[in-house]
């Protein structure tokens, strides 16, 4: 009997539970999108926390150090939690107060119709291939600790996260989070521990690591100039900073203040648990020397070094993880293809018909996703064109929306455009080592140069849709 299958089976069937049990309490689209904005410190915290603690932490992130060693740590644990804490210190309590479901609000208040549009079609791409690689890292789990085929486990994976976001919406998202939050960190700490062990203590454990893996230098990473080591600390900060996903868990808090103290509580134990994957990733080689997909190294070290039973709970734990990221990508993408695109265009829709076109967002987000999942070799690599791709636009225009008083929606529109011209050439043209940065750099100089231009600055409304 597969127990490994049992055991994922009768975890998902509970997630599913979960959210159609808070299914029943969704009357509205904000309720579905922010959870009435009840969240408190709790729910918060862990929320923000799971929904970027995702796949490419846990799996990606081991895999890379296994390969690399310390020279790869640009995005996880340190880069996320930098985009944490800049999301704390600077922008948390602000766009709370702005009573905002997605950030192409903002650009509606601030700007125009025509500036949300343009806004939430250059954050789609972004959610749903950063919803593909957490698909894919789910169906690479359950082929690797069941007998089931990776095209079979990427489409359970995917219908299985379609069906449990479609119906829960944010507040089942945000306990869901709570759970998968303790979960994971039970497990990772549970590794961590057996394998301590197992090497005879801490003071043995840290002579076991390869000492060229210490090297921040690059080992057998390709070698970059500055502008080029820089982009890779830019790209999961500028990149998701002003992300759907994280903007959604500030937006649905109860309070600014509980919105800003969660994003700094979140992004502590990212990086605490976040140096969990890194330290088994450093260790892998003692194990599974040579290992050809290092992406496997993490359920291979829980196969040989946890009891059935908790290895049961370990992969119960990195499921955990990933549909925590997933459900948030999903919901992330409906509520900017359908709150920012499809209600404005239908201004007579009714509550339980919003609803109803959410869930059907969420569905075809869901879909796109799938697709998704099968066109990178990296989980790692899919997260950050994730991050690189819209990001860092969405990120100056924000900037200026919020503080810079200027500018109207022909600098914004300007902005962008600049941005989405450039970031292809530069990355795909011209292949730069540095294509956000030059993308940052252009669309900052796109707003800047519109500005001899405006005649009457846009005035902000903070009428909520």
């Amino acid at each position: 009997m597969n127990w490994e299958l049992i055991g994922i089976s009768l975890y998902v069937v509970g997630m599913i539970g979960m959210g159609i049990f808070f299914s029943r309490r969704i009357k509205t689209d904000a309720d579905y999108f922010l959870g009435g904005r009840t969240l408190g410190p709790y729910l918060a915290t862990f929320s923000i926390f799971a929904t970027w603690f995702g796949a490419e932490t846990c799996i990606g992130t081991a895999g890379a150090v296994y390969r690399y060693g310390l020279a790869s740590l640009h995005a996880d644990p340190l880069g996320y939690t930098a985009c944490l804490l800049l999301m704390g210190i600077l922008f948390a309590k602000v766009l709370w107060e702005r009573q905002i479901t997605t950030i192409p609000d903002l650009f509606r208040q601030r700007y125009s119709a025509s500036a949300e549009k343009v806004a939430a079609l250059i954050l789609i791409p972004s959610s749903i291939i950063w919803s593909g690689a957490q698909v894919r890292a789910l169906g690479q789990i359950v082929h690797a600790t069941t007998d089931v085929g990776p095209v079979l486990a990427v489409t359970v994976a995917a219908a299985v996260v379609i069906c449990y976001t479609m119906f829960g919406g944010m507040l089942a998202d945000a306990y869901a989070d709570l759970i998968q939050g303790i979960a994971i960190i039970i497990g990772l700490f549970l590794l961590l521990g057996a394998i301590v062990v197992d090497l005879g203590g801490i003071e043995a454990t840290l002579r076991t690591i390869p000492i060229q893996k210490l090297s921040f230098s690059g080992g057998e990473l390709p070698q970059l100039s500055f502008l080029g080591k820089l982009e890779l600390w830019l790209v999961p900060i500028f990149g998701s900073v002003m992300a759907q996903e994280l903007v959604g868990r500030v937006a649905a808090s109860r309070s600014g203040t509980v919105a800003r103290n969660s994003a700094f509580r979140a992004a502590g134990i990212y990086f605490l648990v976040g140096s969990v994957p890194v330290v088994l990733g450093l260790l892998g080689s003692r194990y599974y020397p040579g290992l050809q997909d290092p992406e496997t190294l993490m359920p291979a070290l829980a196969r040989t070094h946890l009891p059935y039973f908790l290895y049961i709970v370990f992969i119960g734990a990195l499921i955990s993880a990933i549909l925590s990221t997933v459900d948030t990508t999903l919901l992330a993408s409906s509520a900017l293809l359908s709150h920012n695109l499809i209600y404005p265009a239908f201004p007579k829709l009714s509550e339980k018909r919003k609803v109803l076109v959410a869930r059907l967002g969420t569905l075809a987000a869901g879909i796109v996703s799938y697709a998704i999942a099968f066109a990178s070799d990296s989980i790692t690599g899919l997260v950050e064109i994730a991050s690189g791709l819209g990001g860092p636009i969405i990120f100056v225009v924000a900037v200026a929306a919020l503080w810079d008083k200027r500018g109207n929606a022909m600098s914004a529109l300007v902005a962008m455009t600049a941005g989405l011209l450039a970031w292809p050439v530069f990355h795909f043209a011209l292949d730069l080592e540095y294509p956000v940065i030059m993308t940052i750099i252009t669309c900052a100089g796109g707003y800047l140069a519109s500005l001899p231009f405006v005649r009457e600055p846009s005035v902000l409304s903070t009428v909520p849709r």
